[in-house]
């Protein structure tokens, strides 16, 4: 039971990650090609979108990864655990004290609506996205390496 816990935790810290990534590394970069109108709508779609699963996956990788800290406490990889554990929170709380507040701002926005400094504020979304991303990297990490 342990062993099909710890497998589907990194499962789902991996494809989050995955995603994250491609948000990052990507998409972002693809709607940063397009014209403005495009770009700020596919941004606005795009957060809508993710910002209505995101919650649920980081609190759900949040609290997988502590279960599999408690049911393993006391073997050799539970700090690895704890420790990736504990990048989660900082990720969650990264999300909700910083990006969350920006996205929800703009998902809402449409060419007629934007503010003038949108591309200044997805700017500053994107540098924090970039922290997040490489927070839950390096969780990922350490749940792949307590595997071993």
């Amino acid at each position: 039971m342990l062993n099909a816990l710890q497998v589907l935790t990194t499962v789902v810290v991996g494809v989050m990650v995955g995603v994250e990534f491609s948000v990052a590394f990507v998409i972002n970069r693809i709607l940063d090609a397009l014209p403005d109108d495009s770009n700020q709508l596919g941004r606005a779609h795009g957060g809508r979108m993710l910002g209505a699963v995101m919650p649920f996956w980081y609190i759900g990788s949040l609290v997988l990864a502590a279960v599999w800290a408690v049911a393993d406490w006391g073997g050799s990889g539970a700090w690895l655990v704890v420790t990736a554990d504990a990048l989660l929170v900082v990720s969650v709380v990264m999300s909700i004290l910083l990006l969350v507040p920006i996205n929800n701002r703009g998902k809402t926005w449409t060419p007629d609506n934007r503010p003038a400094d949108w591309k200044r504020q997805m700017n500053r979304w994107d540098r924090y996205h970039y922290v997040r991303v490489a927070v839950i990297i390096a969780a990922f990490a350490l749940l792949a390496a307590a595997l071993a």
